[in-house]
């Protein structure tokens, strides 16, 4: 008898026939047949009441050889009980390897229904005309299958590891390349200016000592400084622009960031008084009308600004924003605290609870906090991306119609939960699309 059949056996035995599952207190009778103490006793009484069972009194068949036992003699089967708790315990011997159907051990596979059949199903007129297969060759089958896998994962994301260590390695090198042209084009203008500043030098030298002369010497003598001030001529150097052209674009980092999105919506009962709210998938409009309307202690009353109705206290984050802008437009985009300064104008700072970048005038793009070398983009985006990772402390910004990525704010810990926050500067600055929503100020 081989390991199945033990179990098989095993399962059997511990088996009321009476309820069909795992004894639970067996009883034998006289007879020698086990059962379930409950599942005999309700069976007794429900014989009880019918014709002919009165001249046996305290005497009932058993349900399995209707051999007359007398109810006092049940006797308690602490073996069988230990035998059941066995089989209930052992994963060999559960009711799901067995056919549901059936009752009979799955022994085999079909690869057309991708499902484990016994043997009685491998006979019937479903699954006669199936490839079937042995249960164990259809392990074996699948586990070379996972490790196939596996490797093919391995060596899929080493090719993209390569791919992007030679990317990164071209952008470190034009970025070296970049840094070499603009320090020794500021190294040339630096000795241009020290030239210039070495003849201006010389030829105060000689007017000075000239000044120390008697009067009508110093009028004799002053053809010669004079020619030489003429062919002197200040000359400005070039301008060199500081901006940085190669920018950080990792391959495939938004796909990733999109692993995160979510759906952001603006909460209208935030909105400055004059930001319209528009949400397009419902056809209305979710702000109300500035005019007699009571304003929350949630509404922004400074800024045309509104904030998310997601609060963020933990995990990774991601969301998209569409703007269609006009020139001059101001605006202001990021997280902030849930309880910032709703009501009085302070800075947009990491200090005053918000971590954001903004577009000036259409030209300057910068975070809003001091910084030396201020982001500077010569076209607005038109589509941000917002990356919110909470335990790691990080906000980063991102030019999703070109990849790169912006600027990032990093500290150690943020110090409460955070909101998505959304700033138009002035009526006629455009439009924001948040997901189905769309803002603008009221002119």
């Amino acid at each position: 008898m081989d390991a199945v059949e033990l179990a098989r056996k095993i399962q059997e035995e511990a088996t009321c026939s009476i309820c069909l599952d795992y004894f639970t207190d067996p009883v034998m009778t006289t007879c020698g047949h086990n059962f379930c103490r409950e599942c005999i006793q309700l069976t007794w009484e429900k014989a009880k009441g019918k014709k002919g069972r009165r001249k046996h009194k305290g005497s009932f068949p058993c349900p399995e050889c209707r051999e007359l036992s007398p109810q006092r003699n049940l006797r308690p089967n602490r073996l069988l009980t230990k035998v059941a708790e066995m089989a209930q315990q052992h994963p060999g011997l559960q009711s799901r390897d067995l056919c549901k159907v059936h009752q009979e051990l799955l022994k085999l596979f079909c690869e057309d229904d991708q499902s484990p059949i016994c043997v009685v199903c491998r006979e019937s007129r479903e699954h006669r005309p199936h490839r079937v297969i042995p249960v164990e060759e259809a392990v074996q089958e699948h586990k070379e299958k996972v490790e196939d896998r596996r490797r093919r994962i391995l060596v899929e994301f080493g090719k993209v590891g390569v791919l992007l260590e030679e990317e990164q390695q071209r952008l470190l090198q034009a970025l070296r390349q970049e840094e070499e042209i603009t320090a020794a084009r500021l190294r040339e203008s630096a000795e241009a200016l020290e030239q210039q500043r070495h003849a201006l030098e010389t030829l105060l030298l000689r007017l000075e000592d000239r000044s120390q002369r008697e009067p009508l010497q110093m009028l004799q003598d002053m053809k010669d400084p004079l020619s030489r001030k003429n062919s002197v001529s200040v000359q400005y150097p070039e301008t060199t622009p500081t901006m940085l052209r190669t920018v950080c674009r990792v391959p495939g980092q938004i796909d990733v960031l999109k692993t995160f999105q979510e759906d952001v919506v603006p909460d209208p009962a935030t909105a400055y008084p004059y930001l319209i709210l528009y949400e397009s998938r419902q056809r209305h409009y979710l702000s109300t009308p500035p005019d007699g309307t009571p304003c929350s202690k949630d509404r922004f009353l400074a800024y045309p600004c509104a904030v998310g109705r997601q609060i963020f206290s933990s995990g990774r984050h991601y969301w998209e924003v569409g703007m269609n802008l006009t020139g001059d437009a101001l605006w202001a985009l990021g997280v902030c605290r849930d309880n910032v300064s709703r009501k009085e104008r302070v800075p947009k700072s990491p200090e005053n609870g918000f971590w954001v970048v903004q577009l000036c005038k259409g030209k300057k793009y910068v975070p809003l906090v001091s910084s030396p070398t201020p982001i500077t983009l010569t076209e607005p985006p038109s589509h941000m991306g917002v990356f919110l990772d909470f335990e790691a402390g990080e906000v980063s910004f991102y030019n999703v119609n070109g990849g790169s990525h912006l600027h990032t704010y990093t500290q150690s810990t943020f110090p409460g939960p955070l909101q998505p926050f959304f700033c138009l500067g002035a009526p006629k600055s455009g439009q924001m699309v948040i997901s189905t929503v769309t803002l603008w100020v009221k002119g």
